[in-house]
């Protein structure tokens, strides 16, 4: 694409920050060197996307083979689709902006049923049949993978091939095979041929359901009996793995704007209605002095002030106490928090809750999942209403005031006394509280069951009783010191259509993409009339994939393999009926899941300590020494100005900031901060840009707790930390002084030739009066005393020197260019806003800028 469309296209959607491709530490390889070009996407907008690990890995797996070239795409929003669509333009990748349809292998993951109809967004802006059986030699294939796979019926028949499981050790095995068959010239049924038989790739259409005469599933049949079946592919052991190159840091917020590192993978906990718990069997942990060294490093290579120990359940590994000690020692002098965001009830520990506050403290979740004992014994939960009640004890007494409880209704078996505990519940966790300002937000969905688990076969609510549910749960919730919040039953309604459905759906997700359906998991996308409406012309009956199945009826996904025997499946349904425990394999023996062969599949479970002499435990040359409290350090101030230009001009302003905080940590430098339970950096900007203009004059002031060495040097190396468009041009001592009155001047550009009389308009009048938009509401504005000068310099050159004062509306430069010289819609799109000079009104002209 070429940087005047891809100009343009950004100029007319609200976040171009999400399509930019200007992370830090993103990797741009040689598109005509590389032997196989993968298209990594994931189908939801970027910054859910950015936020995913999984794919994280995989990017950075495929580009440390130097024959190998992946680069990445996310779901666009509606604007950029529109925006698409309208002129005619391909979705892109980010890293090169080129076309998907240009590489060989288009990777799509599968995170969640919700992102379905944006799969099909995605294959139609890059130009490619929505059906794997309308493909041609001369279209990429289409591959999918994640936790969707191990039922993706729903969305077969549009993937060529989709893997089942751990990717680390099966991707590359797939590449070679695609790679292979590439310059082989190979058909791409013999390429298929031969994907089908890497374990855990699974082929659509090798495979076909068959139905009897009322439209019941009987089977999905192979139709090619020579290939293997298809088993889940796992990663045997994750320490064996190669360390992943320095994580990518975004430029534009996301959802987990952290640094995120696995500590381990697998749940045996078992509770019944979690089909992670089975996907990812068996526990496989870290050595933790490989997650102690990675984190170190790659706090380093990021700037992240957050990290987040990753794992189903991140409490239960075994050296998480001195993991957490060792972290913390080395972490806490660089002002980096922890955060353990899957923690279960019981394995939280007041001495770890000391720990994670040393920093600042994170978020606190607890998740009982169901609000009396005796229903978290039929799910298998294995916790009791003392442990919740104890971790909430301890984490008021530890200074939180916010609790979050996490709860499912319409579990099996549940009963009018079940579901009233869970405000019961609630109100005993307030009261373990001090009281005063102390808060409990309960956050309640309704239970789907998920296929490959012992409750896959069990009934899901109506939406009507679901909001039955909620409507319960609000009458005695009303106490303003507790928060509901509640997950829309109509999405949970179609999650578990999908969940429970099989080929015939491709239809639907077809058919309601082509009506408009499009970001299903954002609540005001979604339309559950859309869908159903797109079923009634099908004939298709939604409501029957949520009844109960029996024990001899067929489910679309026997055919797919994750490892977990069946029979234990139906046992664990029958234990539940019975609330009958099954203890965690790890601790109390084999629960004889089918899985594990003990030689190269078995749990790994670490006990050694962290080696407590490690390096990582001093503080580097750039922390920040402790600060008593109540007495701050000294501290040396700096004013730095720098250029924003490029793709940094599509970044907001609290966007630049995180840019800029990140980029002192990566640099070293040692930055000051402020006092409390969450210190920030000291650091103040000048007045925002508006998004979309270039500066050459942006300044901020910082302090730092030593003076720097070398001006010139720092700068420097600050500027190899700072992503493409942003570059600091000088570096001063210096005091926060702003100035009262700030004059800059804007160079502005337009593609037709502007009236050299007309600035003399707004120049002469005593007021001159615009309807200006912001925040969505339109507001009219005196923009007369904002304009200190106005000139054209050019046919399609305008000149604008704005006056900015604290406590006084601003003017943008476009505005009042549009405003005084008649300029449409598209000459707004195409033209270019440059800042050249920006000073306190008290200087003279040549003095230095503010």
């Amino acid at each position: 694409m070429s940087t005047m469309d891809f100009d343009y296209l950004l100029s007319q959607v609200a976040r171009p920050g999400r399509y930019c491709g200007n992370e830090f530490n993103a990797t741009r390889k040689d598109w005509q060197g590389a032997r196989l070009r993968l298209a990594l996407a994931f189908p939801d907008l970027y910054e859910i996307g950015m936020s995913h690990q999984g794919l994280q890995i995989l990017y950075h797996l495929v580009n440390q083979r130097p024959e190998w070239l992946a680069e990445r795409v996310y779901a666009p929003d509606l604007d950029l689709e529109e925006a698409l669509r309208r002129h005619g333009l391909p979705l892109f990748s980010l890293e090169s902006r080129r076309p998907l349809d240009q590489f060989d292998v288009l990777g799509i993951s599968l995170p969640y049923e919700l992102c379905y109809s944006n799969i099909l967004t995605i294959l139609d802006l890059a130009g490619l049949p929505l059906r794997a059986e309308n493909r041609t030699e001369s279209h990429p294939l289409v591959i999918g993978g994640g936790p969707c796979a191990f039922h993706p019926e729903p969305v077969a028949d549009f993937f060529d091939a989709i893997l089942l499981g751990d990717g680390e050790e099966a991707l590359p095995e797939m590449l070679t095979v695609i790679q292979r068959g590439k310059e082989a010239g190979s058909a791409r049924q013999q390429v298929l041929a031969e994907l089908a038989a890497v374990e855990g790739v699974y082929i659509p259409a090798f495979f076909a359901p068959r139905y009897d005469e009322a439209g019941n599933l009987l089977a999905t049949e192979p139709l090619r009996p020579d290939l293997p079946p298809v088993r889940r592919r796992v990663l045997a052991d994750l320490n064996q793995a190669p360390l992943a190159a320095p994580p990518l840091v975004p430029a534009t917020r996301i959802v987990h704007d952290r640094l995120g590192v696995e500590i381990a993978r697998g749940c045996t906990r078992g509770c019944r209605f979690c089909q992670a718990g089975i996907i990812y069997r068996p526990v496989r942990e870290r050595d933790p002095q490989q997650v102690m060294d990675e984190i170190l490093a790659k706090i380093d290579q990021t700037g992240f002030e957050e990290v987040a120990l990753l794992s189903l359940s991140t409490g239960d590994y075994g050296c998480i106490n001195e993991l957490l000690v060792g972290l913390m020692d080395a972490l806490a002098e660089r002002r980096v928090s922890v955060s353990l965001p899957s923690m279960r009830v019981g394995t939280l520990t007041p001495a770890m809750m000391e720990q994670i506050r040393r920093v600042r403290k994170t978020g606190f979740t607890l998740a009982p999942e169901a609000g009396s004992d005796r229903l978290r014994r039929v799910i298998n939960k294995g916790i009791s209403e003392e442990d919740l009640l104890a971790a909430g004890r301890s984490a008021f007494a530890l200074g939180w005031k916010l609790i979050k409880l996490y709860f499912m209704f319409g579990l099996p078996s549940e009963t009018d006394e079940d579901l009233a505990a869970i405000p019961e519940l609630a109100a005993k966790v307030l009261r373990t509280g001090p009281g005063g300002r102390c808060q409990v937000t309960v956050s309640s969905a309704i239970f789907v069951p998920k296929p490959h688990t012992p409750f896959e076969r069990e009934p899901q609510l109506t939406v009507a009783e679901g909001f039955a549910r909620i409507d319960m749960l609000k009458s005695r919730l009303r106490n303003k010191s507790f928060k509901l919040k509640w997950h829309d039953p109509r999405q949970s309604f179609l999650e578990g259509v999908f969940c429970r459905g099989d080929r015939r759906l491709a239809d639907l997700v077809e058919k309601a993409w082509r009506d408009g359906a499009r970001l299903d998991a954002w609540s005001d996308h979604f339309k559950l009339e859309r869908w159903q409406e797109a079923a009634a012309a099908l004939g298709l009956d939604l409501e029957g994939y949520l009844r109960r199945r029996s024990p001899a009826e067929a489910l679309p996904w026997d055919h797919l393999d994750v490892g977990v025997d069946r029979a234990f499946l139906a046992t664990e349904l029958q234990k539940a009926l019975a609330e009958d425990y099954t203890p965690d394999c790890r601790v109390h023996g084999c629960s004889k899941c089918g899985l594990c062969d003990f030689k190269r599949i078995k749990p790994v479970v670490f006990k050694a300590p962290i080696n407590p002499e490690q390096p990582g435990q001093q503080p580097p040359d750039g922390a920040e020494p402790a600060a008593t409290p109540g007495r701050p350090l000294p501290a040396v101030g700096y004013r730095l100005f720098y250029a924003r230009r490029a793709e940094a001009r599509f970044l907001g302003h609290l966007e630049i900031l995180q840019v800029f905080f990140r980029a002192f940590r990566r640099a070293g430098w040692p930055l000051a901060f402020s006092l409390g339970f969450n210190p920030v950096p000291k650091v103040s900007f000048g007045p925002a840009l508006p998004l979309g203009t270039e500066s050459l004059a942006e300044f901020l002031w910082l302090e730092l707790t030593r003076p720097l060495a070398d001006h010139e040097q720092a700068r420097a190396e600050l500027n190899r930390q700072l992503p493409a468009g942003l570059e600091v041009i000088s570096l001063q001592p210096g005091g926060r002084r702003q100035p009262d009155r700030l004059l800059s001047a804007y160079r502005i550009t337009v593609p037709r030739e502007i009236d050299p009389q007309l600035p003399a308009r707004l120049l002469a009048a005593a007021e001159f009066v615009m309807t200006v938009r912001r925040k969505g509401v339109e507001r009219t504005l005196d923009i007369r005393p904002a304009v200190h000068d106005m000139v054209v310099r050019a046919p399609g050159e305008l000149e604008l020197v704005l006056v900015q004062e604290a406590g006084r509306p601003t003017v943008k430069p476009l505005e009042a260019a549009a405003a005084v010289c008649g300029l449409g819609q598209d000459d707004l799109a195409a033209a270019r806003v440059l800042k050249i000079w920006s000073r306190d009104e008290a200087q003279t002209p040549g003095s230095t800028p503010a």
